[in-house]
């Protein structure tokens, strides 16, 4: 008895050395196991030490070259603009026309330029080098107005088109989707937010009109973001008039104007820093919750299409009437 479990003993452990080496065998040979090897782990290490200096050479590569740009447009570029556009311009506005011809130039340029996609930057600055902050700001702010109301009630008539457009970019049209939606309120504030953030506004006004964006909320929240932006242009419009009399006129600064100056420079572009960081934070948590929206979507077996806008809904006859 003690042989015949000396050889079972002998036997179980040759049938424990045969198992390992089979499955050493099967993981080695076959590798059915998806783990990488050890050297393969390694491997990758080197690659990233090696393309974290290049990508660091490339972004101060990149910072060198802009600021060689900035330093060329400053030298150069600028006063380039003031001899031969901007101290021109002011002589010709001062010569051409009257000072009411010329509201009604300046805010019929702000109200036809975004049905034509073209920047109405231009027209604000000269709003507030020529009227100031008190005259130009109602300029700016009637001309902008009916520059918003327009080009809504113009894509109204083509929503078929912009909506087959937007399927190009679905990402920004659920942002635009979700903006929509809510109360009252809600609309107003993400209209407000667009305005202050870097989304062209130009295609604002005409993508707005496939979603179940309200008149209302979309033209008080389009002034409200406006109204920031009105001053900015004044305010940068009335410096560059200010630097222009200097450089070409007779003008001379004293000290506390060119302080003044200084400061309020700083306040503009930190006012700029600001409000654009904070429309962008908004709308990124807009994203985010979009994102969790379609990781809800896929998991229940229906992801995000561009028939939740309302075009693919069910038509009504009254579809195509002005929404209120």
């Amino acid at each position: 008895m003690p042989n015949s479990s000396e050889e079972l003993g002998l036997h179980g452990e040759n049938s424990v050395q045969h198992v390992k080496e089979d499955s050493e065998y099967v993981r080695l040979v076959i590798s059915d196991d998806p783990r990488p090897a050890e050297g393969d782990t390694l491997q990758p290490e080197p690659e990233t030490r090696t393309k974290s200096p290049i990508r660091w050479i490339r972004t101060l590569a990149l910072c060198i070259l802009l600021v060689i740009i900035i330093l060329i447009f400053l030298k150069w570029g600028v006063p380039f603009l003031f001899e031969k556009v901007l101290f021109p311009l002011m002589q010709w506005e001062a010569t051409a026309f009257g000072r009411p011809v010329l509201a009604i130039v300046l805010i019929a340029s702000l109200a036809l330029f975004p049905v034509f996609l073209i920047p109405s930057g231009p027209s604000m600055w000269l709003a507030g080098m020529i009227f100031g902050y008190g005259l130009g700001f109602v300029i700016i702010m009637v001309g902008t107005t009916i520059g918003m109301v327009l080009p809504y009630w113009v894509g109204l008539l083509f929503r078929d088109r912009i909506h087959q457009w937007l399927k190009r970019w679905p990402q920004q049209a659920a942002m635009l989707r979700l903006a929509a939606e809510g109360s009252w309120f809600h609309q107003f504030r993400m209209v407000a937010l667009f305005r202050v953030s870097p989304f062209p506004y130009t295609i604002f006004n005409y993508a707005i009109v496939v979603t179940s964006m309200r008149f209302w909320p979309y033209l008080c929240g389009s002034v409200a973001g406006m109204v920031p932006e009105a001053f900015i242009y004044i305010y940068s419009g009335r410096l560059i008039r200010t630097l222009a009399d200097v450089k070409y006129g007779n003008y001379h600064m004293t000290t506390v104007e060119i302080v003044y100056n200084i400061i309020s420079f700083i306040i503009a572009v930190l006012t700029i820093i600001a409000f654009t960081v904070y429309a962008k934070r908004a709308l990124k948590e807009l994203e985010r919750g979009e994102a969790n929206g379609e990781e809800t979507s896929t998991s229940t077996g229906s992801g995000f299409e561009m028939n939740k806008l309302p075009l693919e809904r069910t038509k009504h006859p009254t579809s195509s009437s002005f929404p209120l």
